[in-house]
């Protein structure tokens, strides 16, 4: 009997695609940031050539935030280990252990998750969690986890909008990396309604902005915490730190993308780790 489940998954995958495919021909649509048409069976709302674009980091990065810089301060562990510190994690000042992201926030990824922000976009999120599972393997141990949590929006914020980008993302990607889903972090703060936030009004927008949940666990469990974009890292090491306070054993961070260049953040070490991104 055991035997038919991987038969009936083969089939239902066939099926979709197979929808996906009959779907483009009776009802082709325009890719979503260039206009052309789509040619592909699928159901992401962008062309190949479109994301093939999107700007990937590049492989000489800060070691803990990720950050990509044409020069890097080397940091010598003992004899062997070698790693690369940026000016914003050197000393460290983020709660969480590791950050990575798939993508630079520029030119066609910024529309992508625009589109992904607004329109409740299932179909990108899937392929956003697909790629960022596939990062997360290549992390190795480092980025093993437990469950699997979003970075979660104001409930005014959610109210308006109708849904939780970070969420979309998430639930994918747990899917993917076959974790548990747990939102156990919700905002009691508003953002600051200003557009354009300074790195200082970055940090102290989010700070004492996150708590966890009523009755929500996290004791022992290394995180995986996931959000679309990383500017300065305050928003995730914020979430991080009360994750830790929580009794959380670890915390790394995936985004879909990050600012090429994040500010030096000005504020010190413990004010930084203690909170706001």
């Amino acid at each position: 009997m055991l035997q038919t489940f991987p038969l009936a998954r083969k089939a239902a995958r066939w099926l979709s695609q197979a929808g996906d495919a009959l779907a483009s021909v009776l009802l082709p649509a325009d890719c979503r940031l260039c206009e052309k048409l789509l040619v592909t069976g699928g159901r992401v709302p962008i062309c190949e050539k479109c994301l093939a674009s999107f700007q990937s980091v590049p492989a000489r990065i800060c070691d803990i935030c990720g950050q990509p810089l044409e020069s890097l301060q080397r940091v010598t562990a003992g004899t062997t280990n070698e790693v690369l510190h940026c000016a914003n994690c050197k000393p460290p000042r983020f709660a969480f252990a590791c950050a990575r992201s798939l993508t630079i926030y520029q030119d066609a990824v910024v529309s992508a998750i625009l589109i992904l922000k607004y329109q409740r976009m299932y179909p990108l999120a899937k392929w956003f969690a697909k790629n960022l599972a596939e990062l997360a393997r290549q992390q190795g141990e480092r980025f093993r986890a437990d469950v699997v949590v979003p970075v979660p929006l104001h409930p005014s914020r959610q109210k308006e909008r109708g849904f939780n980008q970070a969420a979309l993302i998430a639930k994918s990607l747990a899917r993917e990396l076959r974790l548990p889903y747990r939102p156990v972090l919700q905002r009691i703060r508003e953002r600051p309604p200003k557009k354009i936030l300074s790195v200082e009004d970055r940090w102290a927008a989010v700070r004492g902005a996150f708590v966890t949940r009523p009755h929500s666990q996290v004791d022992n469990l290394r995180i995986l915490l996931v959000d679309d974009v990383l500017t300065t890292g305050a928003t995730l090491s914020a979430c991080s730190r009360v994750l830790l306070d929580a009794g959380a054993q670890s915390v790394v961070s995936l985004t879909v993308a990050r600012a090429a260049k994040s500010p030096v953040t000005r504020t010190s070490p413990a004010t930084a780790t203690g909170g706001p991104e």
